[in-house]
């Protein structure tokens, strides 16, 4: 969840590693540090905050250097400061940045302290550091020392390190966390995710587990666990500038919500024909695979999570295939039992959320047909580990709560339902319904953005409560649940999210004067049973803010209710989504919240 940048160049690198950080920034932003490797000494600079408290510093400084390693953390193992912020170093010698987590670190921290070593901070990262120094007394090379260093590390890593007694090389580690390489002219970079050095280079080195890497400004060595050489292929990643740039908006979440009608686009075009879905979207030969699909296994977690658990009436309507959906961190520790013919699905916006990616290995040794993976990063690790895949072409997603990535997930969802469905032939209509409906969804979207004056209306009230309720029945219920999720995520009201059948069974408690309720009313089968849960609600004297069909004739008293667009059954889970997005987003804005960086939280969750 921490950011990783290093640059070996014939230029000073300060700028650039500073630039990356913050191109980074919404994987973590508790503290900042950069050392580089200087003629005398390798210069450290570390602070608590945000990558703008480090860049000052920088600033004041005016350190000049040629090679360095930079990080934003997200921290773990200690509490955010100065003291536990990166680079760590041991013996003024070897200097290191580090993301992942070292499960036996209370091991490896008595072993160091044994030796004699004096360790500064809490945390698991400043072990590695004094490992490689340690290791590097019985070694002939800082490489060497690194490679023997993994070998006593339990969990996951991605490192890059220096040594003060090497200047202009970078030597780097990768073990089931994102890191890759760029090359450029004359300087060379490794960095744990491209969009720090997008803006510099469009060439890449995906590093694959177990791998090393040596890099100079004008060579790259990849070697294996064993220090033999290795060939990874050259990669293209194009990131524009404007992907990553606020742009005209006050947030990047701002931006995001309003790129969906593009983003959903992006998500659809090329894979719909007129009336169906067309084959192999998935990758060559998914279409033959589907037709064995009699059960379908989700992962995933926080939003990707609800984004499966909306998807399964689709699944189970159109497919006709049972649907189980596990949390990605809990899935593998109940034992799953597998049935035959059992298909494999994970969803991750980055394609390495940590949990996720533990949850796809372990499915790799049972007797699924396959793994399916629905993310937005080609490059990564959960892409190139899955059978067949979809990637959901929503562009770079910086602000910490999802919003585009959330939506063109439901798309691509449906997209996996229509292929298997078209894949055992049932359906007909219903798979013509759907295709017809998701092509129309883009514009509905655009048309949603017109309740922002209506949304505006109820977000003063609810920005001044401590404590919020969603309700929804059937698929909106998860639709709830992503609501609430983003309230409480950006604007730290206590939200919750129940089916609204379940009110009476302990939540109707917390309704009073006070807090209120958001429900979601489309007019489909459950809607007559969802107006009667709402009847609790206003017999308790709660405020209701119901969310409905354009032509409901619901009656709100004490609240408001506001129409949605006409949408059908297939695609206005996706339109009801839009609302409670831009209802979180307001109320937050009223609350002067950090919107785009939460307190506590990281974009992409890389430790479990």
């Amino acid at each position: 969840m921490c950011g990783i940048i290093g640059a070996t160049s014939s230029r000073s690198v300060g700028k650039i590693l500073i630039k990356g950080l913050h191109a980074m920034e919404y994987r973590g932003y508790d503290s900042a540090g950069v050392a580089l490797n200087q003629d005398s000494e390798v210069f450290r600079l570390r602070s608590l905050g945000k990558v703008s408290s480090l860049e000052e510093l920088m600033i004041n400084n005016k350190p000049k250097a040629k090679s360095g390693i930079a990080h934003t953390r997200w921290a773990t193992h200690g509490a955010p400061s100065e003291e536990n912020a990166h680079p760590h170093g041991s013996h003024n010698e070897i200097y290191i940045v580090h993301n992942g987590i070292i499960e036996n670190h209370d091991e490896i921290r008595e072993k160091l302290k044994e030796k004699g070593y004096k360790i500064a901070s809490e945390t698991d990262s400043e072990l590695i550091a004094h490992l490689i120094h340690l290791n590097k007394t019985d070694s002939s090379s800082t490489l060497e020392a690194l490679i023997k260093t993994t070998t006593e590390l339990k969990g996951a890593f991605s490192i890059a390190a220096i040594s003060s007694e090497e200047k202009g090389k970078i030597y780097a580690a990768k073990q089931k966390s994102p890191l890759l390489i760029g090359k450029g002219i004359e300087e060379n970079f490794v960095a744990s995710d491209p969009l720090a050095i997008a803006n510099i280079t469009e060439k890449f080195y995906l590093l694959e587990d177990g791998d090393f890497a040596e890099i100079t400004k004008n060579d790259i060595k990849i070697f294996n666990s064993n220090g033999e050489p290795v060939q990874r292929e050259e990669t293209k990643i194009d990131a524009t500038p404007t992907s990553t740039s606020k742009g005209n908006y006050t947030h990047f979440m701002e931006k995001e919500i309003y790129e969906q009608p593009d983003a959903l686009g992006n998500t659809i075009n090329g894979r719909l024909g007129e009336n169906d879905v067309l084959d192999n979207i998935f990758g060559l030969g998914s279409s033959d695979a589907f037709k064995k699909v009699k059960r379908i296994q989700f992962v995933a977690c926080g939003t990707s999570l609800h984004a499966a658990k909306t998807a399964r009436k689709w699944f189970e309507e159109i497919c006709e295939v049972p649907c189980y959906i596990d949390f990605a961190s809990e899935y593998r520790y109940r034992n799953p039992i597998v049935e035959d013919h059992t298909l494999f699905v994970t969803i991750s916006q980055s394609g390495e959320t940590a949990d996720t990616l533990a949850a796809l290995e372990y499915a790799r040794a049972e007797k699924y047909v396959g793994i399916v993976t629905i993310c937005n990063v080609p490059t990564s690790t959960m892409a190139r580990e899955a059978d067949w895949k979809i990637f959901t072409n929503a562009g770079p997603e910086i602000g910490v709560a999802s919003t585009k990535a959330f939506t063109t997930q439901l798309a691509a969802l449906m997209m996996l339902a229509l292929s298997i469905a078209k894949s055992q032939d049932k359906n007909a209509d219903k798979r013509k319904q759907a295709t017809q409906e998701l092509r129309e969804t883009p514009a509905l979207v655009d048309q949603a953005f017109s309740l922002k004056e209506n949304i505006s209306q109820i977000t003063q009230n609810i920005s001044t409560k401590h404590n919020a309720l969603f309700l929804g029945r059937g698929m909106y219920f998860s639709i709830a649940q992503e609501g609430a999720l983003k309230l409480k995520e950006i604007s730290y009201i206590h939200a919750e999210a129940y089916p609204a059948g379940e009110l009476k069974h302990g939540p109707l408690a917390l309704v009073d004067e006070e807090i209120p309720v958001i429900a979601l009313a489309p007019e489909d089968s459950l809607v007559e049973k969802l107006l009667s849960n709402l009847e609790e609600v206003k017999a308790r004297g709660g405020t209701l803010y119901v969310f409905g069909n354009a032509n409901s004739t619901i009656e709100v008293k004490k609240g408001k209710f506001i129409n949605m667009p006409d949408c059908g059954d297939y695609n206005a889970p996706i339109i009801y989504t839009i609302p409670l997005q831009i209802l979180a987003y307001e109320v937050a804005c009223l609350r002067g919240t950090d919107l785009d960086q939460p307190r506590n939280l990281a974009k992409s969750v890389t430790v479990e």
